[in-house]
């Protein structure tokens, strides 16, 4: 199974390295980038030299949002899975995400396992909800 390209935008450079970590190890991830800050994020995405399969984005960032880097990733219209991965996904929250086109939205403190078995899923080839949603 190849492994999916994967852009992480998260600002506490401990969780990137660690989730880095964890997704090579348990899921067929590759990451290719990150960025801690909303325009450094945009940036990298609009390039048209960068590419991935997937992004995982943090709502709290040291400059900007991730809802701003997942409204600008959306317009990009370039075939990625859109993630975010916060300790702030409240029900109004998860609800905001997916209107901006989050294809999901995890938990950090209780849904790591969730998204390790989503990137798994996504590596096999899986693209309906139903394919991706935990069991």
């Amino acid at each position: 199974m190849p492994a999916l390209k994967a852009f992480i935008v998260e600002d506490s450079p401990v969780i990137r390295e660690n989730l880095t970590a964890a997704l090579e190890e348990l899921a067929p991830v590759q990451v290719v980038g990150s960025a801690e800050d909303e325009p450094a994020a945009i940036g990298w995405l609009s390039e048209a030299a960068h590419s991935c399969d997937l992004v995982i984005i943090d709502i709290f960032l040291k400059r900007g949002s991730g809802l701003g880097v997942l409204r600008s990733a959306s317009e990009l219209r370039r075939p990625m899975s859109l993630v975010v991965l916060s300790n702030y996904a409240t029900p109004d929250m998860r609800r905001k995400c997916m209107e901006l086109g989050a294809n999901r939205v995890f938990d950090k403190s209780n849904e790591i396992d969730a998204l390790i078995l989503y990137c798994a899923r996504l590596a096999e080839g899986a693209t309906g909800f139903g394919e991706l949603a935990p069991t």
